[in-house]
């Protein structure tokens, strides 16, 4: 090597410290005026306190779940003890609602954690409900028109408390440039 190599090898370390090797660099503390960055954006701190909306919204949708899951359950006994017109199909009806039941069930969970990915399940899950909602309504028997009612009255609750920005917000969901 020449003196000119040296010299420039000799400038370049002298610039900047070198750490022992396997170690890191320790870190520069915050300015004053900084302010620490959070870990990660679009996840709201834990401590937070949730929205009662949310709340409210993931209890909503478990309620749905819970739901299908009783009468699939209900369905399914009925197929297998008791003597329906056509027990292959209340079975397979059954099974059919405690298999649905999962999606509300899930979504209920993670609005109730604060999982933003939760909102969409949920809200489709609403969006299901509504035209179950009118069936129910619009055909004749005993609890078919109460059972509608309550049914199509959760599925719109839920729906405007999904929608909620407040509950937007807590789940992380960026909005758009005009906060839609």
């Amino acid at each position: 090597m020449s003196k000119k190599s040296v010299r420039k090898s000799a400038a370049k370390s002298a610039r900047k410290p070198v750490a022992p090797s396997g170690t890191r660099p320790p870190a520069r503390p915050p300015a004053e005026d900084e302010q620490p960055l959070p870990d990660s954006p679009a996840v709201p701190h834990p401590r937070e306190p949730r929205p009662a909306r949310l709340g409210a919204a993931a209890a909503l949708v478990a309620a749905e779940g819970l739901a299908l899951v009783a009468v699939g359950l209900y369905l399914l006994v009925m197929g297998l003890l008791g003597t329906p017109d056509r027990p292959e199909q209340a079975e397979m009806g059954g099974l059919t609602l405690v298999a649905l039941a999962v999606l509300p069930l899930v979504a209920a969970n993670g609005l109730r954690t604060r999982r933003s990915w939760s909102r969409g399940p949920a809200v489709i899950t609403q969006l299901m409900a509504l035209p179950v909602a009118y069936t129910l309504m619009t055909t004749d028997g005993a609890f078919s028109i109460p059972a509608g009612i309550l049914l199509g009255a959760v599925a719109v609750v839920s729906l405007v408390l999904l929608l909620n920005p407040a509950v937007v917000d807590a789940l992380g969901i960026k909005r758009g440039p005009r906060g839609a």
